[in-house]
């Protein structure tokens, strides 16, 4: 009777939730400011603020806040992500665009939906850090894979209902930003600039059935096929050369808006395909619309106006950040803005309706340019810093002063938080042949000299900021470990949460800074956390997960943490105030141990040529010279590289293509062994100075 009163008490509640599940996610929901129930789209609501008017959890009691439950996730490798809540359950999508939902109050896993990405994405495996988000419409999910397609998921039952392919496969193009949905229209971008010639667009879908509404291009095309419409053509007048033979870039990879009110859908958009200007548009130019926030028709995707940050970028100074909506104080008046952090380290307040600059100062270190000029809304550049003449050292580099990570904004307080980093960027291009550089697909083409150093530990620096957009000031800072830390979630309970590359998750006081609250995850974490209501109580979930950019490139910078994805575990996290449960058993954190073969007689030409071979194909995941992050393996660790037919089985014969690691058919065995060769030269350099450093402290210590 016990057994039967209980599957019956479970049958009744899987079929209130059934009936339930994401019906309620429409323009309404997700235009309601005031209601902070549910977390329905990636900034909360259409207003991008990824702030909740919840103050269950709050300053007077963050001290009681301990975790409900945590789940974990086995075999992934890239957490950087945020999920959405909606009517009790929680959705999410990790590692090769898997999505999750979950249940908001026990952590038990309803369904997974799996798109085989590793079998079917060839060559884009090589890409792609994974996916940053997914969207939810009354009763679908919308997930972009590697590969590039967009996939609606029955929110019951994670089975499919329709896939669409947003790019060729031939292309370069992936998907890694969440797609938004508003009116019945779903909207994605793509990513890929920095690995062929890419031709960035937006694409809206029809939600119900897949079928395509329109597209919208962000850089012209070959002008002898003439021009999809007059913004083409106004754009094509800012371009010289032959752009369109490399692609252009100024791919939409992340930020994409709706703005109810006006029904306008705002794009930010990416840098240049390749970096360097003086290769793909020779004559100079502004090359619209690349760095730039543009206003589309939401119904038609017809251009509207544009305001672009960075004329003639040329240093991967992308504007694909938060867009974010809301109303400020400006002179006096109150104002609808667009608020923007871009790469480039300033804080930008644009008018909402007409694009017009309104502010722009520096909230970040940012040497490029000595300031805005907001008349005519373009940046005075500092002389030399297009490296004409030679190497030009400036802050930001191209990672920027604040990425895709959320900032977030409290109307409240009138206060931005943002994730912001500090790190320089070295660019030259001496030696690049201009005239003859061509886009191959798959290697790191920004047209500038290759990069094979590592960056040091210290190389860059992070925080979190507390910006007042209407004053153009900082309010305080807190500094933060490490360059590569999370997304912000801000809260009418007075609190500013975000997870760090160390690990902790932390609860700061919105006023001032203070670090009121901390919880050890045992993981860096690089999404954003989010919080909702769930059977009458303030929950709030975060994925834990190193991954994307930072944890995969820069070496040393990165690999300081001690993570290791194939070995510390990814999970969800979810805490309640009172919750009392507690973390698995999970390793340390680890210092990778490079392998050697004594033996091995390392040919200095081959590991030459291996490492200019890896720093073009390689290093976007393994790590700068050859040290891992923490994303893939270390190679100089891996016994794999230890003998050359295993090494070939990997790189040329996709032997661990499943597991994610792209084969790489095109090479030849010559080329396979020279980039063995490197491997095995830089795990010999990587023990030789770990010994010296050990004598160094045997010697210190007497």
């Amino acid at each position: 009777m016990k057994y039967s009163r209980f599957s019956t008490a479970l049958v009744a509640a899987a079929a209130a939730w059934t009936m339930a599940a994401a019906s309620g996610v429409d323009d309404a929901m997700m235009a309601n400011d005031a209601d902070g129930s549910n977390w329905a789209t990636y900034g909360r609501t259409f207003s991008n603020w990824h702030f909740s008017p919840l103050a269950g959890i709050n300053e007077g009691n963050i001290n009681r806040l301990g975790l409900a439950w945590s789940l974990e996730l086995p075999g992934i490798t890239n957490g950087a992500t945020v999920p959405l809540a909606v009517d009790g359950v929680l959705y999410f999508t990790v590692g090769q665009s898997m999505v999750h939902a979950v249940d908001a109050v026990s952590g038990r896993l309803l369904w997974k939906h799996d798109p085989e990405v590793t079998r079917v994405a060839g060559h884009k495996l090589r890409y792609t850090w994974g996916p940053r988000g997914l969207a939810v419409w009354k009763d679908k999910v919308y997930v972009g894979t590697t590969d590039g397609r967009l996939i609606a998921l029955d929110a019951r039952s994670g089975r499919e209902v329709w896939s669409r392919m947003t790019v060729t496969p031939e292309d370069s193009l992936t998907l890694t930003g969440p797609p938004r949905v508003f009116g019945g229209l779903v909207v994605i971008g793509n990513a890929g600039s920095e690995w062929g010639a890419v031709r960035g667009y937006v694409t809206a879908y029809d939600a119900e059935t897949g079928e395509q509404r329109w597209r919208f291009y962000t850089v012209p095309g070959n002008p002898a096929d003439g021009f999809e419409d007059e913004a083409m053509e106004m754009a094509a007048r800012t371009w010289t050369g032959e752009w369109w033979k490399l692609g252009g870039g100024g791919t939409v990879w992340h930020a994409i808006t709706y703005d109810p009110k006006y029904h306008r859908v705002y794009i930010g958009t990416g840098n240049g395909a390749p970096w360097n200007r003086k290769i793909r548009s020779p004559g100079g130019g502004d090359n619209l619309f690349l760095c730039s926030i543009i206003a589309l028709d939401a119904d038609t995707g017809r251009y509207l106006w544009h305001y672009q940050t960075v004329p003639g970028e040329t240093w991967d100074y992308n504007s694909s950040m938060d867009i974010t909506l809301a109303t400020i104080d400006v002179a006096g008046e109150p104002r609808e803005v667009i608020l923007h952090a871009p790469k480039n380290g300033f804080f930008y307040v644009l008018d909402r309706a007409t694009g017009k600059l309104l502010s722009a100062e520096k909230s970040g270190k940012a040497t490029w340019a000595e300031r805005i000029d907001v008349e005519t809304g373009r940046p005075v550049e500092v002389a030399g810093v297009r490296y004409e003449e030679s190497p030009a050292l400036i802050w930001p580099g191209g990672i920027g002063s604040h990425n895709w990570h959320p900032m977030s904004f409290n109307p409240g307080t009138g206060l931005v938080f943002i994730p912001t980093m500090e790190i320089a960027g070295l660019y030259d291009d001496k030696g690049v042949d201009r005239k003859r550089f061509a886009m191959v697909r798959g290697d790191l083409n920004t047209g500038l000299v290759e990069f094979t150093g590592d960056a040091p530990p210290d190389a860059g620096r992070s925080a979190l900021l507390a910006w007042d957009p209407a004053a153009q000031r900082q309010v305080w800072r807190v500094d933060t470990p490490g360059l590569w830390n999370g997304g912000t979630l801000s809260t009418a309970g007075g609190l500013v949460f975000q997870g760090q590359s160390d690990g902790m998750l932390n609860a700061y006081a919105a006023a001032n800074g203070q670090r009121l609250w901390s919880f050890d995850a045992k993981m860096g974490i690089t999404g954003a956390p989010i919080t909702y209501e769930a059977d009458g109580r303030q929950y709030l979930s975060v994925v834990v997960g190193w991954g994307a950019a930072g944890p995969a490139f820069f070496g040393s910078l990165s690999a300081q943490h001690g993570w290791q994805a194939r070995v510390h575990p990814h999970r969800v996290l979810t805490f309640v105030l009172d919750g009392n449960d507690s973390l698995p058993a999970t390793p340390p954190p680890l210092v990778a141990q490079p392998v050697d073969d004594p033996a091995l007689k390392i040919d200095p030409a081959q590991a030459a040529q291996g490492e200019s071979l890896y720093a073009r194909r390689c290093n976007a995941c393994h790590g700068l010279a050859a040290v891992a992050g923490g994303f893939a393996p270390d190679l100089r660790a891996s016994p794999v590289g230890l003998a050359s037919e295993s090494f070939r089985a990997v790189v040329q014969g996709g032997a661990l293509e499943l597991a994610g690691m792209p084969r790489f058919d095109e090479f030849s065995d010559e080329e396979v062994e020279a980039l063995r060769m490197y491997l095995r030269r830089r795990a010999r350099e990587s023990l030789a100075a770990m010994r010296a450093e050990a004598r160094a402290g045997d010697n210190s210590d007497h």
